[in-house]
């Protein structure tokens, strides 16, 4: 039996990742970039549905590629309400969401199920999103705060994360996902940490709301005191703040940049500012995996490092110091994405995972006792 083709579709704000697989096997990837004036252009996001459809076509042809004989197009599922993880179909209720963006974050990865859809409708072969930005598997203990009617929410990598625990357990520790805990790490542009007990995300940051350590671009985690003295020294509002959360902290605020080899020459340089700012973010990094794994209640099998940062030798050092106490660090630089939602596919064609059904309801909306 011929190994199944699979094309995965993976938006940004200025490009468009895609990757044609066949099997486990990539016979063709890009990072098509898109003009920002042209799409400056589109005064929604789904209006730009036929401009990056026709760059991705143009592109593969470039190549000598076809979309022919593809079995299933996955998109990168923005737009929707939290859910198990998984892989599931794009039915008219993911694109209703993603269209609208019903989680409230207007985000590219919208355009994922929406292109996913056009192309498999054209070619005749399914489409599918696997592990949306919304995967919530938290357990209950993890929700409630201290402010009745505020509940906690994670927003996490969980594309990357999830992939990197499914195949360090098949690769390295030759169980199944399920049968195995896990601190997950994705040191990038952002950060998220997670614990990983039996195949569901347990615990982890809402680094879209201001949780966890300090990014190249994002403030971290901060006393809500603190926040609120800064406000008012600095007349700032609730929509100023929110870019200190996810554009304008970290790096960006205290040197202006937000490159973290350009931080580390810095600090190689003798730069003591350059040298705190890293050291603090690794030093927030390990107390995450510390917290995490009290969530497992010390029972892990492995700490996982993923993400652009991990090719960083001094990051993964310091990181293995200060927790392989725990248990074992291992590093897994760079992302699995592409091949991420590639496998959530294939294991779906191959019977060994079943396929959702989104159903656009909360998966969990609150506790019948408040």
């Amino acid at each position: 039996m011929s190994e199944y083709r699979v094309f995965a579709i993976n938006p940004g704000s200025t490009s468009t990742k895609i990757g044609l697989f066949e099997g486990e096997k990539c016979l063709f990837s890009k990072n098509v970039s898109h003009d920002a004036k042209e799409l400056e252009k589109y005064d929604n996001l789904s209006k730009q549905l036929p401009y990056r459809k026709a760059m991705i076509l143009d592109i593969l042809k470039e190549a000598g590629f076809t979309l022919e004989g593809v079995d299933v197009f996955v998109g990168r599922g923005g737009g929707l309400l939290a859910m198990e993880g998984g892989t599931y179909r794009i039915s008219d209720l993911v694109l209703e969401h993603a269209r609208t963006c019903a989680n409230g974050v207007i985000h590219p990865a919208t355009l994922g199920p929406q292109l996913a859809d056009e192309f498999a409708r054209e070619y005749g072969a399914k489409a599918m999103v696997v592990n949306p930005p919304d995967t919530d598997e938290m357990q209950d203990l993890a929700r409630l705060t201290g402010i009745k009617g505020v509940h906690r929410m994670i927003h996490l990598h969980a594309l990357n994360l999830k992939e990197t625990a499914i195949r360090h357990s098949n690769n390295v520790m030759h169980k199944k996902y399920e049968e195995c805990n896990y601190v997950v790490c994705h040191i990038g542009g952002g950060i998220s940490i997670s614990a990983h007990r039996r195949g569901r995300m347990v615990d982890g940051y809402d680094i879209v709301g201001g949780e966890g350590p300090m990014a190249p671009t994002r403030c971290g985690s901060i006393s809500v005191f603190n926040v609120l003295s800064y406000m008012t020294k600095n007349n700032l509002g609730p929509k100023d703040m929110k870019e200190l959360i996810s554009r304008k902290g970290g790096f960006v605020n205290h040197l202006g940049i937000s490159d973290a080899i350009e931080l580390t020459d810095r600090a190689a340089k003798g730069d003591k500012y350059a040298e705190m700012l890293w050291n603090t973010m690794i030093y927030q990094i390990e107390k995450g995996i510390g917290a995490m794994s009290a969530v497992l209640k010390g029972q892990v099998d492995g700490i996982l490092l993923g993400g652009g940062m991990v090719h960083n030798k001094d990051l993964v050092d310091q990181i293995t110091e200060a927790c392989s106490y725990i248990a074992p660090v291992y590093a897994y630089p760079g992302e699995f994405e592409m091949e991420a939602m590639a496998a959530g596919a294939i294991r779906v064609l191959k019977g060994e995972e079943e396929l959702k059904e989104y159903t656009g309801k909360l998966v969990w909306d609150g506790f019948d006792f408040e």
